[in-house]
């Protein structure tokens, strides 16, 4: 095909090859999902039919436009079909599901993950499997760039992020357009939210608050929005566009960890990096927002733990805590007690006798009745099996 087909990503690997189910991938815009199917187009199915449905030539295309469709699928003869963004048709589900009925093999690719999971999932019940695409992992990063993994490419990837378009470029107003379009085109035009203005300035402060704890009550004061609950709608639809996600603290209540300060993570720091102002810019939280990237990537299990004192992540495995990760940029005699403290609190309460420490360069161990807490630096840490 004339369109490059980019780097071959680590999750192409991973893609199961079931005929009778379709293969639903998500992820972020612009995160490589168009590029995954191209991959896929040059091998092994060079002779799937591929439809863009986020491209502007069918802004109009309507759920009967599928008669036609089927007639050039019909025409090609291909039995494999592609279709990116498809979730913005109305109805599409009940085709795909059509096509799977008709012994096609369907891949399917979106950037909402409320729409995939609520429309399509629901009329896929037991024929679908879905996997998650990410902007690149540090490692995909290294392997793009040509780099080795240590301190330096570190501080390289936690200012770039991992966009394939903006590594090639490096131009800001792609990860600035990037925002737009989601706010814009993925938010308030698909939920009809007409002031888009509260929104962008929602976004960008939480984009600058990286790493902390948020609470609707408290943002509805500060950008003058009458109802917590639009508030909490917000989260929502930021959270299901793959843009922000809000890790609650643990609890074994349901009810307090939705009524508990959730933290909020960004996908990408390079997004963070250029759509926030240089005195927001905390480069511990944002070290720690790449941490998190690096666990969300292994789990969608993850909370945060807060007793007497604080552990970062605590990531859950069929029900059960199987890990406690703190971040600390650089450990000195200032910190070392706390981040120590807390993480062997959150081991001792979950009964963990492994704790892992991510910093930036330093590596240490500690051991406490038993307990015993690595440190390591980022480029170490991502290439550790404990937490896979």
């Amino acid at each position: 095909m004339a369109k490059d087909a980019g780097m071959k990503r680590n999750q192409l690997n991973t893609l199961p090859d079931i005929r009778s189910h379709a293969l639903i991938v998500s992820g972020i815009r612009r995160c490589g999902k168009s590029t995954l199917l191209y991959q896929l187009l040059r091998e092994p199915y060079p002779q799937a039919v591929y439809v863009n449905f986020d491209d502007p030539r069918l802004y109009d295309f309507e759920i009967n436009d599928f008669v036609k469709l089927d007639v050039l699928i019909k025409e090609s003869g291909s039995t494999v079909l592609m279709f990116d963004e498809i979730q913005l048709i109305k109805g599409s589900e009940r085709y795909v599901r059509q096509k799977l009925d008709e012994n096609f093999q369907v891949f399917v690719t979106g950037s909402n993950a409320s729409l995939l999971s609520r429309e399509l999932g629901s009329s896929l019940t037991g024929r679908h499997i879905t996997k998650e695409l990410f902007p690149f992992s540090y490692h995909e990063y290294c392997r793009f760039h040509d780099l080795v993994a240590r301190t330096e490419t570190t501080v390289l990837y936690l200012k770039d992020g991992g966009f394939p378009e903006y590594q090639k470029q490096k131009n800001p107003e792609i990860l600035t357009s990037l925002l737009d379009d989601i706010l814009v085109r993925d938010i308030a035009v698909r939920y009809n939210i007409r002031d888009i203005k509260t929104l962008q300035r929602l976004t960008l402060f939480l984009l600058a608050n990286v790493g902390n704890r948020v609470t609707g009550n408290k943002l509805k004061k500060t950008f003058g929005i009458a109802s917590t609950t639009t508030i909490l709608e917000y989260f929502s639809h930021l959270e299901n566009s793959y843009l922000l996600s809000f890790i609650p603290m643990f609890d074994y209540s349901l009810k307090k960890q939705n009524n508990n300060p959730k933290k909020v993570y960004a996908i990408d720091t390079g997004l963070v990096e250029i759509n926030t102002p240089n005195y927001t810019k905390d480069t511990g939280r944002k070290f720690e927002n790449l941490v998190f990237l690096a666990l969300r990537q292994r789990s969608k299990e993850i909370f945060y733990f807060s007793g007497k004192g604080e552990c970062d992540f605590l990531v859950m495995d069929k029900g059960v805590i199987s890990g406690a990760v703190q971040v600390c940029l650089e450990l000195n005699s200032e910190n070392l007690q706390r981040e120590l403290s807390g993480l062997y609190e959150a081991m001792q309460t979950f009964k963990l006798l492994y704790g892992v420490i991510v910093t930036l360069s330093q590596t240490d161990s500690s051991t406490q009745n038993g307990m015993t807490i690595t440190v390591m630096p980022f480029h170490q840490f991502v290439g550790d099996t404990v937490f896979q």
